[in-house]
């Protein structure tokens, strides 16, 4: 590269940062507003980028946080599918920060497990170090974020961060005969996750299924399915609560009236946003 082009590279680059990570007043009613951080970088690839809210009611408080995690079949997807649904959830909690969460998606040659749970764990340090103190989380998923929001909570989560999972239409148990009907299984099975992270004496679904590290210290859950959902049946409903019960861990799970993408269609998305306000008051302390 020519010498004279090093200053206008510079420049373009600092014009991008600068441009990424946007911040604007984001107002809900009379009352409630946050600070928004857009396409925050936590970590060092294009993907590893967060929406941060952090709400301007009482801001001198120490405030624990939501960490919303999309769906997509794990090599999908993006955070702007749940950018209405973390609005309305920030409607209902004014007091508390959110994050909308982009990861790492999984390829063939790129797997999602664990680069996506380190994802989690990179998000939260650099919560922490911004706001320069050790919040809680409760981790919100749907489908393949759902999934990954019980991984992390129930096995990843070394330090105990997290208090709480909302778990939206997420697998719970890969192994599921009824889940092997999903149409990019051999994906799943294949290539989710990387062989050299797997546990002694375990498959690679096995290792990845949030029900085989559930155990007594297990966070509260609540859990929200379709019943006529044609991707994750109602057995790994069925499967989860059971673990739960058998575990004596405090949990919650509904059934809406839908498919896999209606659970945030009225009247179910009010329903289930109702829930988890009353989930959470009565199994953590928010």
């Amino acid at each position: 590269m020519k010498n004279y082009m090093i200053p206008i590279v510079k420049c373009l680059v600092i014009v991008l940062l600068i441009f990424s990570c946007k911040e604007k007043t984001v107002k809900l009613g009379k009352n409630i507003s946050f600070q928004k951080e857009e396409n925050v970088y936590y970590g060092n690839d294009r993907e590893q980028v967060m929406d941060l809210y952090l709400p301007h009611q009482e801001p001198s408080k120490r405030k624990d946080v939501f960490i919303i995690i999309h769906g997509g079949g794990w090599r999908g997807g993006d955070k702007s599918q749940l950018t209405f649904f973390t609005l309305s959830m920030m409607k209902k909690f004014p007091d508390y920060i959110f994050v909308n969460l982009n990861y790492r998606l999984a390829t063939a040659t790129s797997s999602g497990i664990p680069n996506q749970t380190n994802d989690i764990e990179n998000a939260v340090q650099y919560i922490e170090k911004k706001l320069k103190y050790h919040p809680k989380f409760i981790l919100l998923g749907n489908s393949a974020g759902a999934h990954l929001s019980m991984l992390y909570a129930y096995h990843f989560d070394a330090k105990k961060r997290v208090k709480a999972v909302v778990n939206i239409v997420g697998p719970s148990d890969l192994s599921d005969p009824g889940f092997e009907k999903y149409v990019d299984y051999s994906f799943v099975k294949n290539y989710l996750v990387n062989p050299k992270a797997v546990a002694p004496g375990m498959s690679a679904t096995s290792f990845a299924s949030p029900i085989n590290w559930v155990d007594s210290a297990s966070v509260p859950t609540l859990s929200y399915y379709g019943n006529r959902d044609q991707v994750i049946p109602l057995s790994q409903k069925r499967r989860l609560d059971s673990v739960f019960t058998q575990n004596k861990v405090s949990h919650e799970s509904y059934e809406f009236n839908g498919g896999h993408l209606d659970w945030d269609k009225a009247p179910n998305d009010q329903f289930l946003i109702d829930k988890i306000a009353v989930f959470l008051k009565q199994s953590v302390t928010l």
